[in-house]
């Protein structure tokens, strides 16, 4: 039950417009005017009987209300953004809750309601659009005020307390705190293979009067061993950053801790720069005119990070009908600028059909072979070539090849269908191609146009993605050294992109070996990803084995391990993940392989100063009439210093040493009236004439 009082009050209701009684009360005066200045007798009873006659008029009465007082509403807005929890601060905040609302509880004229302000994406703590919500169900003559418990680090602070009454600020902590930050300045996503990315930098101390001159910074890149420099001080760094490899490469940064600091949080920054291959440079070397060379020539023409240099043999040595050169229109072959000079320019090096027929030299030749040991990739499709005298097969390249031919007479004419073996169904350069091995019957051939010709081939090694029905391989992949390569067993590829017998899809798997041969991170066979997104750690493990996909152990940035279970999602791919709060660098390894993820702080503006201070709300909370207090002791599990919750009465201050305020509204509800006429009309007509009979016989005497 809510208080209730009587509360009497005159009031007036006049039987005239307020304007004519007006003019009567003034024209009532100017005869009591005249009369007195004439000093005639019964002028005070004449002023008597007018001034009745004027009160009658104007209705009087005394009426009576019954009142219901309503209770004022506070709000306690409780911060639960993530630097409330560092430290003691949310131990802290939820005993002041749990005092605050124990109090309040005892106040019958008060009804307190809890307002949390939670994580915000990155947009830091939004605690007023918080208590901007929790008003919009408030009467504004019933608001008290508002208690807040947040570190004070707020990024939406409006120039007004809110719906303008007091706010008062409890800080979970024992005082203005000190903390050191590493920030990033600048830091590019994307970085050119080979070439070097710079990252711009500080170190800053926060609430410390004199700074140290310098701190040591830890830099640290893919799980290699830790560089320790030393910088100043709060001056902007330059890092450079060498990019070795395409894909991501991780790098983490952490600055020496500050004695007496808050946190060692934001201390340490972590980037993850994507590696790219600027224009990758291919030499295609076509041994003779034949139809299917105009399918290479599209295929890199079309890939606009290609830089394509092609040769066709148009003229071989054999053919020399003694014409003199300067009669040709030939175009001599580079051979010494293309095979010795600049053979390290390129990434990829493709012999479409090629033949040794004296056109290049033995040392030349095992230049390739050489480039592809060195970290080179090489491609050969071949044809009847391959078998004859004038095989590469015979050369150096001989050694760096996934097969050879079986024979002087290995070329084998007849018609098949391509289909991707069980090796290629879980290999990236092959998986998933439109067409390939319909499920009806996962071994007949794929739904592809027919070749007429292949390559039976010898001494097979390295990974076979396509074969025959019959199961003899047509497309071979290998590592050699650092390098890559590829062999095309049959030179029929080109009816795909004729549309022969419906075609295939010539130009996504040529696409895919090319992009393989130069080592994408994308088409990895056997590889261990893994990476943070929206504060979950998603691990991707691909691999060619047919075993079971195991597990992977998960390392966090403070060092703790745990094992995940991959689950299965397509051949050769399984995944596995977590949620990934904590920044930093994360580490996933399956025993083999390692892989590396970059989490920044979900809340970049929350974590970019995790100090408890006062400076920012002091001023607010002071102008509305409310204060700061810190709650914190400095003793670890000791209870807050919550100040005595009191009520104030409006336009006073709501906050004192050791107590805070909410305002008393007096906001009410009239439960019942009660009127009495203080001059009826029964009393005011005889009182008038009793007044004019008086002042006619004193007037008479």
């Amino acid at each position: 039950m809510h208080p209730t009082e009587a509360i009497a009050a005159l009031r007036f209701e006049p039987l005239l417009p307020v304007g004519v009684i007006a003019v009567l009360a003034a024209l009532a005066l100017a005869i009591v005017a005249l009369a007195a200045i004439r000093r005639a007798r019964g002028t005070i009873w004449r002023l008597a009987a007018f001034a009745v006659l004027v009160l009658w008029l104007l209705g009087p009465r005394l009426v009576q209300e019954s009142r219901e007082n309503l209770p004022d509403v506070g709000l306690l807005v409780v911060d639960q953004t993530a630097s409330m929890q560092i430290g003691e601060r949310a131990r802290l905040a939820n005993a002041a809750r749990a005092a605050l609302t124990q109090e309040a509880s005892k106040l019958h004229d008060l009804e307190l309601r809890t307002v949390t302000v939670p994580e915000s994406g990155d947009a830091g703590t939004r605690m007023f659009a918080a208590i901007d919500r929790a008003l919009a169900d408030i009467p504004r003559s019933r608001f008290a005020g508002t208690i807040a418990i947040s570190d004070g680090q707020v990024h939406d602070i409006p120039e007004t307390a809110p719906g303008g009454a007091p706010l008062n600020v409890l800080i979970p902590a024992a005082g203005e705190e000190t903390d050191r930050r590493m920030r990033v300045i600048e830091a590019p996503g994307y970085g050119i293979v080979g070439k070097s990315v710079t990252l711009r930098v500080a170190v800053e101390d926060l609430g410390v009067a004199h700074p140290a001159p310098s701190a040591n910074l830890t830099i640290r890149r893919d799980g290699e061993p830790p560089r320790v420099v030393s910088v100043p001080i709060g001056v902007e760094q330059r890092i450079d950053v060498p990019i070795t490899r395409a894909g991501p490469t991780v790098v983490e940064m952490s600055a020496s801790q500050l004695p007496g600091a808050v946190t060692n949080v934001n201390n340490r920054a972590v980037v993850e720069i994507n590696g790219v291959r600027d224009r990758l440079r291919v030499l295609l070397i076509s041994g003779e005119p034949h139809p299917g060379e105009r399918t290479w020539r599209r295929l890199l023409k079309a890939d606009p990070s290609v830089d394509l240099v092609h040769f066709t043999i148009l003229r071989p040595p054999e053919k020399d009908d003694l014409t003199p050169l300067t009669e040709l229109a030939l175009i001599a072959f580079p051979v010494r600028e293309l095979f010795l000079d600049k053979i390290n320019e390129f990434d990829l090096i493709i012999l479409d059909r090629f033949q040794n027929r004296g056109l290049l030299p033995m040392p030349y030749i095992a230049n390739i072979a050489e480039r592809v040991r060195d970290g080179g990739a090489l491609l050969l499709s071949v044809g009847p070539e391959f078998s004859g005298a004038s095989s590469l097969a015979a050369t150096p390249i001989g050694q760096v090849l996934p097969g050879i031919p079986a024979s002087m007479s290995a070329v084998v004419d007849g018609e098949f269908r391509p289909r991707v073996t069980d090796l290629g169904q879980r290999h990236p350069v092959t998986e998933g191609l439109e067409g390939a091995n319909p499920p009806a019957s996962p071994n007949a051939p794929a739904e592809w146009g027919s070749w007429y010709r292949r390559i039976q081939p010898a001494d097979v090694h390295g990974d076979a993605l396509l074969g025959t029905r019959d199961g003899q391989p047509l497309l071979l992949l290998d590592r050699v050294g650092k390098g890559r390569v590829a062999l095309l067993l049959s030179d029929q590829m080109w009816l795909w992109s004729r549309g022969h017998q419906g075609g295939g899809p010539q130009a996504e798997l040529l696409r895919r070996v090319a992009h393989w041969l130069m080592q994408e991170p994308d088409l990895e066979e056997n590889a261990l990803t893994a990476h943070v997104a929206d504060g979950k750690l998603s691990i991707k493990r691909r691999s060619t084995d047919p075993a079971p996909p195991g597990q992977v152990t998960v390392t966090d940035p403070d060092g703790k391990a745990q094992t995940l279970n991959l689950t299965p999602v397509t051949a050769g791919t399984a995944t596995a993940s977590l949620p990934a709060a904590t920044p930093g660098v994360w580490q996933a390894s399956d025993g083999a392989r390692t892989a590396y993820a970059a989490a920044g702080a979900t809340n970049q503006l929350e974590f970019a100063d995790l100090r408890a201070t006062a400076t920012l709300l002091r001023k607010l909370a002071r102008t509305s009439g409310g204060g700061v207090h810190f709650i914190g002791t400095g003793k670890p599990g000791a209870p807050p210093d919550v100040p005595e919750l009191r009520r104030t009465e409006p336009n006073r201050s709501a906050a004192g040493g050791s107590w805070i305020g909410l305002e008393r509204r007096h906001d009410h509800v009239v439960t019942g009236i009660a009127s009495l006429t203080l001059l009826p009309s029964w009393a005011a007509l005889p009182l008038m004439l009793g007044l004019m009979v008086l002042a006619w016989r004193r007037e008479g005497t």
